[in-house]
């Protein structure tokens, strides 16, 4: 099954180049026509990079890895945040600070101070060691850098591939990705350049649906591969204690269990049958000495009889023949 559909792609304008004027000869080959003065990229193509970009970043998070999603520009500002957020994933959305990447020792450096200045209370002045002014400075500071630096706080190394929309813009992330051999997914327009991208995937970069669209097809393929690592570490870590199971997961979980329950109820009824059967049995044992101990008595009985009747028929006799003396 498909991750995108080419209905879904028309709707949101993926389709839609630059101005014939306006295009990089090197993406030719995934322009299908040219109309209006406009170049129309080739969709059929589009999907199958689609498919190929989806594996790689599934593979990859699976695998422990991590994924950064960048795009200054106003169109991808709000889905590149949305869609990083879902997935946990570190996002840059405003200024591409240099040396984010090849100079990650500074900027982690920048990241603990942001942390710090998260955990002052600027609105109890009359508790806090600092005056007013100092609170007010370490304030903005603190706005400055949550500006900047927000979306990848919580990022303790480089990331294993980037996502970038409009590689033009953000060249300066594609140069620090490029150096550092990071895997680099990205939207290629027609005034783009397809040999600095590792996975790309011809469109449009303007439109805000279609970079919404294309922006949510990657952030899937992240929570695929999340549930994916989680799976395998629940597999290896069967004999440990578990860890909090979202509501979706104890949903899925609570079906076994009733089935489990039934099968339970079901075997129950076996039980009872075999305590029946038994206690019919121990009934049969104790009245099966009874009887014998009855038919002892009706044997002996004609036994005595018998053996009393001769001796009677004896004594008689002798006592005839003594009168005939």
């Amino acid at each position: 099954m498909a991750v995108v559909t080419m209905r879904q792609l028309l709707d949101s304008g993926v389709h839609f180049g630059h101005q014939t004027r306006r295009w990089n000869p090197k993406m030719k080959r995934f322009i299908f026509t040219e109309r209006n003065g406009i170049y129309i990229v080739d969709l059929q193509q589009s999907l199958s990079y689609i498919d190929t970009a989806y594996e790689f970043v599934k593979e990859t998070v699976a695998h422990g890895g991590s994924i950064l999603f960048v795009g200054t520009k106003k169109q991808a500002q709000e889905p590149v945040a949305e869609q990083a957020v879902r997935v946990g994933m570190p996002y840059v959305n405003h200024r591409w600070l240099g040396g984010m990447l090849t100079n990650f020792q500074t900027v982690n450096k920048r990241l603990q101070r942001l942390k710090e200045l998260e955990q002052i209370d600027f609105a109890d002045v009359a508790g806090s060691s600092f005056t007013k002014k100092e609170l007010l400075i370490m304030r903005r500071e603190r706005d400055k850098l949550a500006k900047t630096l927000g979306g990848i706080r919580d990022m303790a190394k480089v990331p294993s591939a980037v996502w970038i929309v409009d590689t033009n813009k953000e060249h300066l992330a594609v140069d620090e990705a490029r150096k550092l051999h990071i895997p680099i997914v990205a939207i290629l327009d027609t005034n783009c350049d397809p040999d600095v991208v590792d996975y790309k995937i011809p469109g449009n970069d303007d439109a805000i649906r279609a970079v919404a669209l294309l922006t949510r097809v990657i952030a899937d393929a992240v929570a695929e591969g999340l549930i994916q690592r989680h799976a395998g570490k629940s597999g290896a870590d069967a004999g440990a204690a578990a860890e909090p199971l979202a509501e979706w997961e104890r949903e899925l979980l609570e079906a076994p269990v009733a089935a489990v329950a039934d099968v339970v109820v079901t075997a129950e009824a076996p039980a009872e049958v075999v305590a029946e059967v038994a206690a019919a049995e121990a009934a049969v044992a104790v009245e099966a000495p009874a009887a014998e101990a009855a038919v002892e008595v009706v044997v002996e009985a004609p036994a005595v009889a018998i053996v009393e009747a001769p001796s009677e028929a004896v004594a008689e006799a002798l006592a005839d023949e003594a009168e005939a003396k």
